[in-house]
């Protein structure tokens, strides 16, 4: 049984870095992004804030946005996994940055999740002119437009690609 759509149907074909590229661009325009806050699980009956009220929202910010492009199979709160299901996503490591490209920065040492001392990792979107923007998890905790290599105090230890970015025409 076919159902009439209200509207009429087009048959489009999403353009993935150019809509990833904008989506980027305006997570820091017009003031503070508060989507990439909170989310809360439990942990040993006691409910947290995984993401610290931002501070630990890196991972959340990228793979939230790839998801929405289908880019990525899931929803991720670390880098780590982010990580491997950007490679088994078809994300691979390329030299060169380009904008569109997922970074991911050398660890550091610090603590996260209630005091912890876990090495904090972090992550974000090249989109050019040495520029990247991620998640803020050292001041505000909203995603901010910074030197790519943090003015050369953190170094980029991968840049990861997806085909599906090469927009054609």
């Amino acid at each position: 049984m076919t159902e009439n759509h209200p509207l009429p149907l087009h048959n489009v074909r999403i353009k993935k870095l150019k809509s990833l590229l904008a989506i980027v661009e305006n997570s820091v325009k017009g003031g503070d992004n508060y989507l990439f806050r909170n989310l809360y699980a439990d942990e040993n009956g006691q409910e947290i804030d995984i993401l610290e009220n931002g501070g630990n929202s890196c991972a959340v910010f990228i793979s939230w946005i790839l998801l929405a492009l289908e880019l990525i199979k899931r929803p991720h709160a670390t880098v780590y996994a982010t990580e491997k299901d950007l490679l088994v996503s078809g994300w691979f490591e390329i030299k060169e940055l380009k904008p569109g490209a997922v970074i991911i920065w050398e660890k550091r040492n610090g603590s996260m999740m209630n005091d912890r001392e876990i090495p904090k990792e972090h992550m974000g979107f090249y989109v050019g002119n040495d520029e990247a923007i991620s998640n803020d998890s050292q001041g505000t905790g909203f995603p901010w437009r910074h030197h790519v290599t943090y003015n050369g105090t953190r170094k980029v230890e991968k840049i990861l690609w997806h085909p599906a970015l090469e927009d054609l025409g």
